[in-house]
């Protein structure tokens, strides 16, 4: 018999699956989590979104903010940037750091990329085949360098036709197809490196075939996200339907997922057998759109009923809550959103639109100015200042200003 969960119980499945528990003290710069805690909370999540929009913060600082509270953000750059980092990067859910041991599980990918790239008699990578070839003896040649210094003696070594776009271009498609990894990043600019540079040689000589590579993929989603339907867990990885119902079922006969119906769904759930099911969550938040809690839009709809839309390439007339706008997570509901701005130059962190959902708890606004408070000192930001937009705006400037 199938068992029945309600829709808040799989809420709070869901974001103690995401690593959401107890709520950390916003207030206390002791004890701050380190790169233990930081590896582990990633490794939790299975990866880290990246996102170039810096307006507030880049994407992949946040969930672990969220989570863990106040951390040094130095540390997880020691994770995901070094020379040598814990975390990979690879297409997984778009553009991610990923555990090393997850990049054998993207193989398949890697090759569907390649040929779709050389299909084509007159495509971009048959007619650079030179091009390429001289990117990977470049690399083994120097080992780990960032673009620009490649993209320079590209100019100097072969004239002009090899400027910065094919050199970026070429160093793209070898990264997709494998035969080019991350070595971490220096201001933010990729270093590239050929994978023996970065793999050791038991993790570059795993074969993992494709049907194994989407069942251990589909689980780690599963895992993620505690409970949901094929669908969710395919999305974590952007695997196809197809593929993922065939994992799914082999998970399921395995005993590693246990069908489930959720009051309110129309399509069939499963629940992860490690998934905790907490009688509460006690959390305040502000999620990156980029957040595996709500980067899936439709999933985000069906367990909080909160209509979620990223709005940076709407023009501004049509704008319905701001530019960069975060929602804001109080317990087991998102209950409200903010369009946030770190102005570095001025020191403070610029609310410049907040909203409350309707039924949002009376000390939402309390919460929520002590969560910016927090984060402010995070960012190394001296104040926080609170525009009048939003229906949330006038009481989170009250309790702003009782805070400072």
């Amino acid at each position: 018999m199938t068992d029945s969960i309600s829709p808040r119980l799989a809420r709070r499945i869901a974001l103690a699956a995401q690593g959401f528990r107890r709520q950390h003290d916003q207030t206390s710069s002791e004890r701050r989590p380190g790169i233990r805690s930081l590896s582990n909370m990633v490794e939790k999540l299975g990866l880290l979104q990246i996102d170039s929009v810096n307006v507030f913060e880049r994407a992949h600082y946040l969930p672990v903010f969220a989570r863990l509270g106040a951390y040094d953000k130095g540390d997880l750059d020691r994770l995901t940037l070094g020379p040598a980092p814990r975390f990979i990067e690879y297409v997984a859910h778009e553009a991610s750091f990923l555990p090393r041991e997850t990049w054998p599980l993207m193989r398949w990918r890697m090759t569907e990329f390649r040929d779709r790239s050389l299909v084509e008699a007159d495509s971009w990578a048959r007619q650079n085949e030179t091009l390429l070839g001289w990117l990977v003896a470049e690399l083994e040649a120097t080992g780990p360098v960032p673009a620009s210094a490649i993209e320079h003696d590209a100019n100097q070594r072969r004239g002009p036709w090899w400027g910065w776009s094919d050199v970026k271009r070429g160093l793209e498609t070898l990264f997709r197809w494998g035969d080019v990894v991350i070595a971490g990043r220096e201001r933010f600019e990729r270093h590239y490196a050929l994978p023996h540079h970065v793999f050791t040689p038991e993790l570059l000589t795993q074969d993992v075939p494709r049907a194994e590579a989407h069942r251990r993929l589909v689980e780690v989603g599963a895992r993620a996200h505690g409970i949901g339907t094929v669908a969710d867990f395919a999305d974590y990885f952007r695997l196809g339907i197809a593929d993922s119902i065939v994992a799914v079922r082999q998970l399921e006969d395995a005993g590693v997922l246990v069908p489930v119906r959720v009051d309110g769904w129309k399509q069939n759930a499963w629940l992860h057998r490690d998934a905790r099911q907490p009688r509460t969550i006690e959390a305040t938040a502000l999620l990156s759109p980029f957040d595996p809690v709500v980067w899936d839009r439709k999933r985000t709809e069906r367990l909080f009923d909160f209509h979620y839309r990223i709005e940076i390439y709407t023009p501004a007339p049509q704008r319905v809550f701001g530019y960069y706008v975060l929602p804001v997570l109080v317990d087991d509901r998102v209950v409200g959103r903010v369009d946030l701005k770190h102005d570095r130059q001025a020191g403070v962190l610029r609310v410049q639109a907040a909203w409350q959902e309707a039924g949002a708890p009376p000390d939402t606004a309390a919460r929520l100015a002590a969560v910016l408070a927090a984060t402010a000192r995070w960012q190394g930001a001296d104040d926080v200042w609170v525009a009048a937009r939003g229906n949330l705006a006038t009481a989170l400037r009250s309790e702003v200003a009782a805070i400072a």
